[in-house]
């Protein structure tokens, strides 16, 4: 087996955490990361990754304290789990999951959960591989997302909270984005660039920033790192909609 690392209160400062390893622009937005994986570590969350300058991780937590709409007091949650570029194919997947099981089977938990898209989202893990790997889908969201599951042994389904089964948000601005610092890119994209990209096009804008945990599992999409709307109605977990050569793509369908 590869080694691994896993990140913890003592080496958080010195080591990388692998998405923003070589983007510049994203310093901000690593610090936050950062800070808000330091709030989460004493709260049992994991972030363990390839010992190498690469792409190569998973993180997860319990899901009774994890940033995302569901309920799943059961099982740990899985979050970002990426594997990319060079890596692929080499088994470094198969090796991730498995150490989270056994994880999940040392700490008293029933199996895993994680979110991902009924098709393929962006800055979400690979459906179809996962259900390869044994996950089975629980739960089904009009927008577009599964919750599915791993189960150790037999426990109750998770499921998604009430707040995302609509698709919809309460903000009915032509824009609407949510988003949290569990990513490195939101803060640049969400707060600088989609403002200029809004702004350029007349368009009128809501921010929400998830601060805490209990925001979090009330938000209106169970992607809680970014999820645009428009007009209320959800578009895309694609950050790089923020982008002013993508949002009218990404809006195309809803005008």
């Amino acid at each position: 087996m590869e080694n691994f690392i896993v990140l913890d209160q003592m080496n958080l400062d010195r080591e990388h955490i692998c998405c923003a390893i070589s983007d510049k622009k994203s310093t901000e937005g690593t610090q936050l990361k950062k800070e808000w994986l330091r709030r989460e570590l004493d709260h049992g969350y994991v972030f363990r990754r390839l010992d190498a300058r690469a792409k190569v991780f998973m993180e997860y937590g319990p899901a009774a304290k994890g940033w995302v709409p569901v309920l799943a007091p059961d099982y740990l949650l899985i979050n970002c789990f990426w594997v990319a570029g060079q890596y692929k194919g080499k088994g470094y997947a198969k090796q991730l999951l498995q150490m989270a099981l056994e994880d999940a089977k040392e700490r008293g938990y029933k199996g895993l959960v994680t979110v991902a898209g009924t098709r393929k989202f962006h800055f979400m893990s690979d459906t179809k591989w996962l259900l390869k790997q044994g996950f089975t889908t629980v739960d089904q969201t009009s927008s577009g997302f599964s919750l599915l599951v791993y189960k150790i042994e037999e426990a109750e389904n998770p499921q998604f909270n009430e707040s995302v089964k609509t698709g919809c948000c309460k903000e009915t601005t032509d824009l609407t984005v949510y988003y949290s610092n569990r990513c490195p890119f939101s803060e640049l994209h969400v707060q600088h660039i989609l403002k200029e990209t809004a702004k350029k096009r007349n368009l009128s804008l809501t921010i929400v920033k998830l601060e805490c945990r209990e925001q979090a599992q009330q938000a209106p999409s169970p992607a809680t790192i970014f999820s645009l709307f428009y007009r209320g109605k959800f578009v895309t977990t694609d950050i790089s909609a923020c982008l002013d050569n993508r949002l009218d793509k990404a809006l195309q369908p809803f005008l």
